[in-house]
């Protein structure tokens, strides 16, 4: 597996220091390798071997640790007799009941540095944000970029890249996505039984069983609603009377709690709407994206029929990958599809798969000329010819997604 400098750039400099890392991440978006990643440069900096103790909760020999009690006899045991810092590696920690206040007496009972990895965004829960407040640093984990994807295809598969094969690579990105786990696979099929897998141990592992969910074919139906209307402005309305119309009748109150499940469980993100005169978040109309698009082609329908909303998606999940917090703009009555902050540096971005029409392009462009202050401003597309004018930036997506300056 490669390794994936995005991460280990936020971590390398934290190494052997009292923060508690914290990896958070989607089900098999690459948490284990990325500890194995960070084993590996522990031991070139000349940590011994027998000082680093890893430990996922899915292995056999860990499966009967389900309380706080029972991980520290395992930990007590582990540490006996070393000397010097201990590195403490915890996979998928949040398997383990009360395991806070675990962790956060380890530092005060022996010289450890510690990593965390798990898969539910509630992971740093109100107590555990108390009991550690101002000693850890969470970093965000997603499925691998196009970026990230070539680097694989180079280093792994010794592939030479041309102007041919990017764009086979590209398209492949589009149906399939970036989970790790596809990499290694050619046959479309297997690919899509993994997707298909990968949902299942979600929606079984982190919202079914977590959750207590009884209406479990009301909340798979939900489910695929969620996932079709990916980039389509979102309303508990629409989805209560689509689902009645399916002779499943429910609730505004559980259509907010399906969503929260799913929200919590890293599977899709929520992105408010924002009047960007106004600077006001507004409540209503909001949308969602999935972490990773391969999942509506496995599960609902074939990306190449919604290319303008998967390019959305895509383009969204490289915006946050790269530190920004996103939101949709609104102005006047038009919309802008993101307004991204980063500390000082602010962007606006339109995405669409072809400015093929003198339509589309006043559609793309007008909202942003609208825009009163003067941060930088892109439409990304599909488009080989550079459309750029009045300052703003037209550029090809995929350029965009290699581009990490921006």
């Amino acid at each position: 597996m490669i390794k994936r400098e995005l991460y280990l750039n936020q971590i390398r400099h934290l190494f052997g220091s009292d923060f508690i890392k914290v990896i958070v991440g989607l089900r098999r978006c690459g948490k284990t390798s990325l500890l194995k990643s960070i084993i590996g440069e522990l031991q070139d900096k000349g940590v011994k071997k027998e000082n680093i103790i890893y430990i996922s909760f899915e292995l056999v020999q860990y499966k009967n640790i389900f309380n706080a009690h029972q991980l520290d006899e395992l930990i007590l045991k582990l540490v006996e007799g070393l000397e010097g810092k201990i590195y403490l590696l915890f996979d998928e920690i949040q398997q383990v009941e009360f395991w806070e206040k675990s962790i956060n007496s380890y530092q005060a009972s022996f010289d450890c540095d510690i990593y965390i990895t798990g898969s539910n965004s509630k992971l740093l829960s109100n107590e555990l944000a108390t009991l550690l407040s101002g000693r850890y640093v969470k970093i965000n984990l997603y499925p691998f970029s196009f970026a990230e994807i070539l680097q694989y295809k180079q280093e792994i598969n010794g592939l030479k890249l041309n102007e041919m094969n990017l764009k086979e690579l590209f398209n492949e990105y589009l149906l399939f996505g970036g989970m790790p786990g596809l990499l290694p696979i050619k046959d479309e099929s297997t690919k899509i039984n993994i997707l298909h897998d990968i949902y299942d141990s979600i929606v079984i592992n982190d919202v079914l069983s977590r959750y207590k969910i009884n209406e479990i074919d009301l909340f798979m139906r939900f489910s695929y609603y969620l996932m079709n209307s990916t980039g389509q402005t979102f309303s508990k309305t629409s989805i209560t009377n689509y689902l009645k119309n399916e002779n499943k009748k429910t609730s505004r109150n559980t259509i907010s709690n399906f969503t929260k499940y799913l929200e919590d469980s890293l599977f899709c993100k929520k992105v408010m709407r924002q009047d960007i005169i106004g600077k006001k978040l507004l409540k209503t109309e909001e949308k969602y994206y999935l972490a990773d698009q391969g999942f509506h082609h496995a599960l609902v329908d074939n990306n190449s029929d919604w290319l303008g909303r998967i390019l959305e998606n895509v383009v969204y999940n490289e915006l946050i990958r790269r530190g920004y917090s996103v939101k949709i703009g609104k102005i006047k009555n038009k919309e802008i599809d993101f307004v991204c902050e980063k500390q000082d540096n602010k962007i606006y971005v339109q995405v669409a798969y072809l400015l093929s029409t003198p339509e589309t392009i006043e559609r793309e462009f007008s909202p942003l000329f609208d825009v009163p202050d003067k941060y930088r401003a892109y439409v990304l597309s599909m488009d080989e010819v550079n459309l750029s004018e009045g300052g703003i930036i037209h550029e090809n997506i995929i350029d965009f997604l290699l581009d990490y300056e921006i």
